[in-house]
Order: structure tokens, then C-alpha cells, then sequence
């Protein structure tokens, strides 16, 4: 299943859509202006919140966290050692970690759970400039949940690059 994002519409405090790959909205990435941390809510069509993503407050690293109907579900940081390649890691509430790796600037990056490809972030194959797509892998894996670490991690990376 795939999924597009046009990167262009993005900024904080703007909302975007995510369409598949037949041009049809599937999730809105609502983003929250004017807060003390950077808070997102990823919503279905119908506007019910999926996820709400937000800046952990008070840590030592950049986190970014997500829940589900108020419950933690995910925490997403940077790895500490990773000099060639952006990494990331995602510890569920469940104890499952998944890694997130590859060049996240360029938008060309893996999510991946015990060595298993989950989804594929990629520019590649599109020529729609500023748009990258979110192709997931397997059919059991959770749509709204790899777009809500997709999202964490771009915004990490970019905040990261900000400060340097």
C-alpha cells in the first residue's frame, strides 16, 4: 500500500493531506500551532484522531512521542552512534523496537522490525517534485502508525539540521 505525501504543503501549524496512490485523501497530518512543544494529530478522512503526535518535554535527546486514544503508544529518538546514516529508534509501549534507518533528509529511508522490512520511504520513483511516497511492505503492519514514525522522524531530522 502506498502513499503519497507532498512535502511542500509542509511547515508547523500547517495541515496536509496523505493520499494513496490513487489520489485519494487518506489521512490529514494536522499540525498544532502555537503550543510550548511541536504536536501533530494524525486524523482519518472522517477527522477522527489515529495518533497524536507530540515533542517529549524535558528530555537529553530530541523524542517524539505517539499515542493512541490517550494511551503511550511510541517513542521515537535518534540512535546515538550513527555516523554514515541516519538512525532512528522506535520503542513501542510493548517493549518492540523498530529501527529507522537510511538518508532521512533525502527521503530515502527503511523502517524495519527483527531485520523485516515494515515500509519504504522513498523519492525515487515519483516525479512530482517535492513528494515522496510511503510505500507499506506488509499487508499486516499498521498504516497509521508507520505514517506517524515516518512523520516523527522527518521532523527530528529537519529540527536536527535547524540547530546545526
Amino acid at each position: 500500500m502506498r502513499f503519497l505525501v507532498r512535502e511542500r504543503l509542509l511547515g508547523f501549524g500547517d495541515d496536509y493531506w496523505i493520499e494513496d496512490d490513487r489520489g485519494n485523501r487518506a489521512f490529514l497530518v494536522d499540525g498544532k500551532a502555537m503550543r510550548l512543544r511541536d504536536t501533530f494529530e494524525l486524523k482519518d478522512t472522517q477527522g477522527r484522531v489515529l495518533a497524536d503526535i507530540r515533542q517529549k518535554m524535558f528530555a537529553l535527546r530530541d523524542t517524539m512521542l505517539i499515542e493512541r486514544d490517550g494511551e503511550p503508544l511510541a517513542r521515537i529518538r535518534r540512535k546515538r552512534l550513527s555516523l554514515l546514516r541516519n538512525h532512528y529508534k522506535v520503542i513501542l509501549v510493548d517493549g518492540t523496537e523498530l529501527d529507522v534507518s537510511g538518508k532521512i533528509l533525502d527521503r530515502e529511508f527503511a523502517v524495519e522490525y527483527d531485520g523485516e522490512l515494515l515500509a519504504v520511504i522513498s523519492r525515487r520513483f515519483l516525479h512530482v517534485r517535492d513528494t515522496y511516497g510511503v510505500d507499506v511492505v506488509r499487508d499486516d503492519a499498521d498504516p497509521a502508525l508507520l505514517i506517524a514514525v515516518t512523520v516523527c522522524v522527518i521532523h527530528l531530522a529537519d529540527k536536527e539540521r535547524e540547530d546545526d
